[in-house]
């Protein structure tokens, strides 16, 4: 049995890069910074950093890459749920590159727009973002396009 799943909670690293295949399919990347916590060599309590590349296509009838284009930016607090994945190609210069990245299949928004625009640094501990309160109207929202109020 064997099982490719992953699920993140983190601050986007930068703007979402939104591009179209030869085929015209649109596909978005972005960086995602998780925080973790353990001990340094030394043993005092240390917090750790992670950087995450994720890609979003058109799932379906689920527009992922194009609303995670249009509605997420730099420090945005987001929940991705997906599969790794490993691929590699040959670069112009002949160099063969390799990355690994998460291929999202759901992306959850956890914040209110009013407050993604005032979202603190991506560096700054998940856990403080996602303990804040938020009133009924404010709730974690999927990015499924009847969703959007608009």
């Amino acid at each position: 049995m064997n099982l490719n799943k992953v699920m993140l909670i983190g601050r986007l690293t930068r703007d979402p890069e939104m591009r179209y295949t030869p085929k015209g399919d649109p596909v978005t990347s972005f960086s995602l910074a998780t925080n973790r916590y353990g001990q340094s060599a030394d043993g005092e309590s240390k917090e750790y950093t992670d950087y995450h590349n994720v890609v979003a296509w058109n799932v379906g009838r689920r527009k992922l890459a194009e609303l995670t284009g249009q509605y997420l930016h730099k420090g945005s607090l987001v929940y991705i749920e997906g599969r790794m994945q490993t691929r590699s190609w040959e670069g112009q210069d002949g160099q063969k590159r390799k990355t690994t990245e998460v291929v999202a299949t759901e992306v959850q928004f956890l914040e209110p727009r009013s407050a993604a625009a005032a979202a603190p640094a991506a560096s700054a501990p998940v856990e403080a973002a996602v303990a804040a309160p938020a009133n009924s109207d404010e709730a974690a929202r999927d990015v499924d396009p009847d969703d959007i109020p608009f």
